[in-house]
């Protein structure tokens, strides 16, 4: 059977990863529906940061790269003359763009668009967040400037976008307007389950009686806001060790962080410990207590789905789209509450290593029973194939469920999981009339 070909655009691809939430929204996307669609990928031949092309891979060229093909485009690539042969080139039933601002990436293939020079073919935006209040206050007057032009240009007229919870379709119409007349909620899809998962979680919870293990591993970027955690620990009265991970990515940010590092009481032992390799993520997360993640706005967050299913408790924001109150491994606090904070990282700092036991087992419990039941994978194929104006008998029947059985032994049965039906933010005549269900992650 034909599979239907999506053309999709990424900044940055795997083998990058220094991008974060995009590149691995991408990677999870291939994963889970690469069987039923065949997703060709162009991608910049670098990752985030990098001077030099990716070693071992066809520049100006198609690679096989798990399920999907990869262009890795030089700079000479990314023009309109080049962008244009490729997409003239590249056989696709659907154009698929993952950022709002980007200019080589979504701004050039979209100005094709516009003066008609590429094939006449369904074409879909996901701003990944981008729209987010949080995100449009940095950079403000440029994003503004981008925003009026592109609009003048007519860029955007036609166009599916994709926003990955109620609140991001919110976002998208309040920025957008009557050019946003077709939003679809189709969340970000989280990485497929590892069978072999469990062989490396409990490493935290065997250790003897010790100080509360946090970690914090993100990008060190305001939006992170790692600044808040070093305030909130500057009040905490007991003994608690703190872990940093993440990639420096603002000097100035970085140098106010570490003020705030060489302030903190002696109670509150904290170490800097560099980025960490995607592989390795897991590891660095099962070997702490209790992941700390006061972001001040996310898409998706899937760096909160990866902790939870390395059996390391979260504490996150009231600024993504995270629901607490579902699993004691997953709490959700104000950021104006700093207060709740320090309360919080207390409260768990008295837990003694039984019951630091028993979070572990909820947060695996709740990260299975996510990826089981409401990863979203329906809303994402439906996404496509609306938008190319197809039925699901287009695609070949894969399922990707029924995985847990294999990975859980001796675990509790998961909790009973909400059902969640595709439909968009507008037009739901189009769609099921089933609501979306609250969703725990961003």
């Amino acid at each position: 059977m034909h599979r239907p070909i999506v053309l999709c655009f990424v900044d940055y691809y795997l083998p990058g990863f220094r991008a974060g939430g995009p590149t691995r929204t991408i990677a999870n996307l291939v994963d889970m529906l690469g069987d039923e669609f065949d997703i060709r990928i162009v991608t910049r031949d670098r990752d985030f940061g990098d001077t030099k092309p990716y070693e071992g891979m066809k520049i100006d060229g198609w690679n096989q790269v798990g399920k999907a093909k990869v262009f890795y485009a030089s700079a000479a690539t990314l023009s309109l003359k080049g962008l244009r042969k490729v997409i003239r080139e590249t056989e696709h039933d659907a154009v698929y763009l993952n950022s709002f601002l980007s200019p080589k990436m979504t701004g050039l293939p979209l100005l094709l668009r516009r003066l008609k020079q590429v094939p006449a073919k369904p074409w879909i935006l996901a701003p990944r967040g981008e729209f987010a209040p949080a995100a449009l206050a940095a950079k403000a007057l440029k994003k503004r400037i981008y925003l009026l032009a592109s609009r003048a240009a007519g860029l955007y007229d036609g166009l599916t976008w994709q926003a990955s919870a109620p609140h991001e379709a919110q976002d998208i119409r309040s920025v957008l307007g009557s050019l946003a007349k077709r939003v679809f909620i189709a969340p970000d899809l989280p990485r497929a389950p590892s069978e072999a998962v469990q062989d490396r979680l409990p490493i935290a919870s065997r250790r003897p009686e010790r100080p509360l293990r946090l970690v914090f591993l993100s990008r060190l970027a305001p939006v992170k806001n790692l600044d808040f955690l070093l305030d909130v620990l500057s009040t905490v009265r007991r003994e608690v060790e703190l872990t940093i991970h993440g990639l420096q990515e603002n000097a100035k940010y970085w140098q106010q962080c570490e003020a705030k590092l060489a302030a903190l009481p002696a109670n509150v032992r904290a170490s800097y410990e560099g980025a960490v390799m995607p592989e390795d993520v897991p590891h660095a997360f099962s070997k702490h207590d209790l992941f700390v993640f006061p972001s001040r706005g996310e898409n998706f967050g899937h760096v909160v789905l990866e902790s939870l299913s390395a059996g390391t408790p979260v504490l996150v924001s009231d600024r993504t789209p995270w629901q607490g109150g579902e699993s004691d491994a997953l709490e959700v606090l104000s950021l104006d509450k700093p207060e709740a904070w320090r309360d919080a990282i207390e409260r768990w700092s008295s837990l003694d290593t039984s019951e630091r036991s028993i979070r572990r087992d909820d947060a695996l419990d709740f990260a299975y029973d996510y990826i089981e039941h409401r990863a979203g994978i329906e809303e994402c194929r439906q996404l496509f194939l609306d938008a190319m104006g197809l039925s699901a008998e287009a695609t070949p029947a894969v399922r990707t469920r029924g995985r847990r059985a294999t990975m859980s032994v001796g675990r509790r049965a998961a909790r009973p999981a909400a059902k969640v039906a595709a439909r968009p933010a507008e037009h739901s005549d189009a769609w099921s009339d089933a609501a979306i269900a609250a969703r725990s992650v961003a």
